[in-house]
């Protein structure tokens, strides 16, 4: 018979009364010993002992409950049993859920009842003597759970293992799992105070051995208790972690662990990934404090720590940095979430500390230790700036300058960083030129039909792809040159997008030439494994420019940088380097196709960025063929710019600013015009168009020396002249009635004041500096003559003699004559060739007033005629324009009472020009072309007399351009004046006037001689 010593025996170490103490049973259910003694054999051999049949599986359940309650000595056969009861009592939950039948009916309803008795017992005895009991009940829950999870992972009901919230709900609602939950809840919160380890480490081991089915259990308990769960589950990983080895550990990263046994670690990382979703915060606070409190001196631990935590242990310690490398290694996402926090933690003096801690461990274990940190880093998703600029910062040598506060590190820990460093590249060029995953590829399979794999560090650094260019161009020692490497693999790992986006970015921050090469050096490697990468840049650099998300310095430094890239072809000729001259030609290439694209940053707001501009088309190649539309918009541009800048020299020699960038931008403007014009007869002839149209322009007439005019041809008022009457009816009329064209009629309309006003008032304008005005017209004849023999219309040969300027095309010549005529007088027929007699000209006087009032606000009219007339036989075109000013000259003259020419010294110098032209132009002998010469001696009425025999030889032999014959020896048209008959009747005014005044005239007798 058992009595109570015999009940008596040891657990733990500790007899039955230590656990049975006064408050350590419920009230005792009043068995007597024989009865106790029957309970036993009926438990031990599953018969009724008075009866002698055969327990049922409850009646069996119901004798263990009551020994468990009588007899705690046969606390482990009864839990033990219990397993079966809870087996079956689950069995038959899922049967009926798969039945479609009530779960609480059947053999579930008949031992749903022993469950509760058992967890009350149970509760009971925790409750009461948690010291004795919670360690034993919650392993042997925690294990029963972890059993039935696996057992019936298979069942038609289960839900996957990674359904987490469909797999709690499923095992909560069954009353079986449900009480061994709250049993392992309740004794886990008995030993949190004294003994939470044991606990922890029943879990981990359940979690190794049952994982992912016991997941569901890990995710509720963590749920329930994540404090003390995240620290209790890194304590206990560490600890085995350590007494394993970082060597065995480190199979599993590589997914090469062919061993039976999984590392607890692989346990703690599920763990811990189940509770990131509510607790990333307290994970991350404690991964950083268990890396801060492994630094620390022991020494300085707090008072509070127990003396059985792993701050106590030398060993651990040492050990928690490679613990957490290993654990941040197998889980990307506690990385990213410690990424940040740890940089910042990073200073000199934990630096330092660190170096310390890792100085004594062995060389294979070090390196071991950096070939999981290259792997960490590579598989990081996120956070990988701010170690790549960390790493950088760090190893950088000290005798570089590194912008911001970051103090030059420790040379042990420069070293270590550098080191680091370059393992990061060699091990992600690794994975960026071998993504095949491992498996054996076809040769000649394309590159595009290979498994790619995803390397999250380069991933994140495709977004930072700007922040990294401008920190290779500060080209500080070594640094750039990492930089520098790691854009080559994420060009080549993120393909043709991120490479273009890379080489457009170094195109637009470079500031030198060195920073310059590293964008050729970047093409030169990417070349050999990608096609078209420049024509792709030049258009992101374009597709930039019609965003506008560049700044306008940013803007001209692309320019400038397009336009050294396109000049660096010249090295070429003087044995450079193929590689860049073939870059240029390719960047030449590409921006000669999108010159359409460019050329509105011409009339750019910024000066700095129209001149860049123009740096960069006077240079590019011209397109092979061009679409007329573009062509147009291209002349258009660059007349405009040609103006602008000769409005900007001015202005900088009136500030007295230096004027050598501005002549610098004139002469790209000069460059410009005359390469299109060059290009095609159509961009010749738009150019010379537009330019004689835009130095006629009201808002270009005063560069040179110019009036702005109304439409009768007066100058208008300044605004400081004419006071504001508001709208005017009458200055409306005035207005329109000088609009209506009288021509060819008697009747003429002339404004010549208002009534009660008086005259119109001349404005009285400022004149500016007479040698800037000479300088503009000198540039806008140069590039007109340089247009104009160019080899744009029919095809102009070069002279023999380089020295020898090129001939004016004759085209071309007609080109500015006709639209010369166009602008001074617009309702003149291209007919009106012919002359009238001299009185038949008051049938147009209003339109030669008209003439003369241009000639008269616009200097520059003279020398553009002066030009026509060297492209003969050009100036016939302007014979309506030479015919009216002509008239009005004779009307001057006529009317005049002065005592000599010298007198009206406007139109005395008018009278020379025309009459120079005329005779420039072949539309005079040579006898009649120097009569100019004499004008400045002789009265008006003697110079009258002069031009009207010109104005009859002219109307007698009328400027047909029939009348010129080409000569293929000097490349330009001549007339022969033997055709047109005898010239001596006209010459004999001149002789009169020659022998009147002889002893003035005398020395130019010899000019006159038929």
């Amino acid at each position: 018979m058992l009595n109570d010593q015999t009940m008596s025996v040891v657990f733990d170490g500790s007899p039955l009364k230590a656990m049975q103490g006064s408050h350590s049973l419920p009230t005792q259910t009043g068995l007597s010993t024989q009865e106790l003694s029957q309970e036993i054999k009926s438990f031990i051999s599953g018969v009724d002992a008075v009866q002698g049949r055969k327990l049922s599986v409850r009646e069996h359940a119901r004798c263990a409950v009551r020994l468990l309650r009588s007899v705690p000595a046969c606390r482990g056969a009864v839990l033990e049993h219990l397993r079966g009861v809870y087996d079956e009592h689950v069995s038959a939950f899922l049967h009926n859920l798969e039945t479609e039948s009530n779960a609480s009916s059947g053999v579930s309803s008949n031992l749903e009842d022993i469950i509760q008795e058992v967890h009350g017992v149970l509760s009971e005895f925790i409750r009461l003597n948690p010291r004795a009991w919670a360690p034993l009940v919650s392993t042997w829950a925690v294990d029963l759970l972890g059993q039935l999870s696996s057992k019936h992972a298979g069942r038609r009901v289960a839900p996957h293992s990674s359904s987490l919230n469909e797999l709690l709900q499923l095992w909560m609602s069954c009353a079986a799992t449900r009480s061994l939950m709250e049993a392992y809840s309740q004794c886990l919160a008995a030993m949190l105070a004294w003994c939470p380890d044991a606990c922890v480490d029943a879990l981990l081991d359940t979690s190794v051995q049952h994982s992912p089915h016991f997941d569901w259990v890990v995710a509720h308990i963590g749920s329930a208790f994540p404090g003390t769960i995240i620290s209790r589950v890194l304590a206990c990983g560490l600890k085995d972690f350590c007494s394993h080895g970082a060597k065995d550990q480190g199979l599993l990263v590589m997914g090469v662990d062919k061993g039976s046994r999984v590392p607890k670690i692989g346990s703690v990382v599920g763990i811990l990934g189940h509770l990131a979703a509510h607790h990333s915060d307290s994970i991350r606070k404690e991964l950083l404090r268990m890396f801060q409190e492994s630094l620390n001196p022991i020494s300085a631990l707090s008072p509070t720590s127990s003396s059985t935590s792993w701050e106590s242990s030398p060993q651990l310690r040492r050990a928690a940095v490679p613990f957490l490398l290993q654990l941040t290694a197998m889980s990307p996402n506690l990385f990213g979430a410690v990424s940040a926090e740890l940089v910042e933690l990073l200073r000199p003096p934990v630096l330092l500390q660190l170096q310390a801690l890792l100085q004594g461990l062995p060389r294979e274990e070090l390196d071991n230790m950096l070939g999981l940190a290259n792997h960490l880093i590579s598989q990081s998703p996120s956070g990988g700036a701010r170690v790549l600029r960390f790493l950088a910062d760090t190893a950088t040598p000290a005798s570089v300058i590194i912008s911001g506060p970051t103090p030059s590190p420790h040379e042990g820990v420069r070293e270590g960083c550098d080191r680091l460093l370059q393992m990061l590249l060699l091990h992600l060029h690794k994975l960026v030129f071998n993504r095949s995953d491992g498996v054996d590829v076809n040769p000649h399979n394309t590159a595009s039909s290979q498994p790619q794999r995803v390397i999250p560090f380069l991933e994140e650094l495709r977004s930072h792809v700007r922040q990294l260019c401008a920190e290779t161009l500060r080209l500080e020692r070594k640094r750039h040159l990492w930089l520098h490497q790691l854009l080559c693999l994420l060009s080549v790992y993120g393909g043709p997008s991120v490479a273009t986006e890379t080489l457009c970015q170094l195109l637009t921050q470079a500031h030198n030439p060195e920073e310059l090469a590293l964008a050729w050096q970047l093409h030169t490697t990417l070349s050999s494994c990608m096609a078209g990468l420049i024509p792709a840049a030049v258009a992101r650099c374009v597709a930039q420019i019609h965003t506008q998300t560049l700044g306008p310095q940013q803007l001209r430094q692309l320019l400038l940088n397009l336009s050294a890239a396109i000049q660096s072809q010249d090295e070429e000729r003087k044995g450079a380097a193929s590689a860049q001259s073939s870059m240029a030609v390719q960047v030449g290439s590409a921006v000669s196709g999108h010159l359409h694209d460019f050329c509105p940053l011409l009339l750019h707001s910024e000066p700095a960025v129209s001149h860049a501009a123009a740096r960069l088309l006077s240079c590019s190649p011209l397109p092979r063929t061009a679409s007329p539309a573009h062509l147009l918009l291209l002349s258009r541009a660059a007349v405009t710019h040609f103006f602008l800048a000769l409005r900007r020299r001015g202005e900088a020699g009136m500030a007295s600013r230096d004027g050598g960038q501005a002549s610098e931008v004139v002469n790209c403007s000069v460059l410009l015009l005359s390469r299109f014009a060059a290009y095609s007869p159509l961009t010749l002839k738009a150019v010379l168009q537009q330019l004689v149209e835009g130095a006629l322009h009201r808002g270009n007439a005063d560069l040179f020396g110019g009036q702005i005019a109304d439409m009768s041809g007066a100058p208008v008022l300044s605004p400081s002249a004419s006071p504001d009457l508001g709208a005017s009816l009458l200055d409306i009329n005035c207005r329109f009635g000088t609009t209506v064209n009288f021509s060819g009629s008697v009747w003429s309309v002339f404004h010549a004041g208002v009534i009660g006003k008086g005259l119109k008032v001349r404005s009285a304008t400022q004149l500016p500096d007479p040698s800037r005005l000479v300088q503009n017209i000198q540039t806008l004849l140069a590039v007109i003559v340089q247009c104009c023999s160019s080899s744009g219309l029919n095809g102009s040969q070069s002279p023999s003699d380089p020295s020898e300027l090129l001939p004016i095309n004759a085209e071309a010549a007609k080109v500015v004559a006709v639209t010369l005529v166009e602008n001074v007088c617009p309702d003149v027929a291209n007919g009106e060739l012919s002359w009238p007699p001299e009185e038949h000209a008051r049938t147009t006087v209003e339109r030669d007033i008209h003439i003369r009032r241009c000639f008269d606000a616009h200097p520059v009219l003279f020398p553009l005629l002066q030009v026509v007339a060297a492209g003969r036989p050009a100036l016939c075109y302007c014979s309506a324009v030479l015919r009216g000013l002509l008239a009005t000259l004779l009307t001057h003259w006529e009317a005049s009472r002065e005592a000599s020419s010298i007198d009206s010294p406007w139109h005395l110098q008018a009278s020379c020009l025309l009459v120079s032209c005329m005779g420039e132009g072949q539309l005079l002998p040579p006898v009649l072309a120097n009569v100019h010469e004499t004008f400045p001696h002789l009265t008006p009425f003697e110079v009258r007399l002069l031009l009207l025999a010109v104005w009859e030889y002219v109307r007698g032999n009328g400027p047909l351009p029939q009348k010129f014959v080409f000569n293929p020896e000097k490349g330009v048209f001549c007339r022969d004046f033997s055709r047109d008959g005898d010239v001596a009747r006209y010459v004999a005014p001149i002789h009169s006037v020659l022998h009147k005044n002889i002893d003035r005239l005398g020395h130019l007798c010899w000019r006159f001689q038929l």
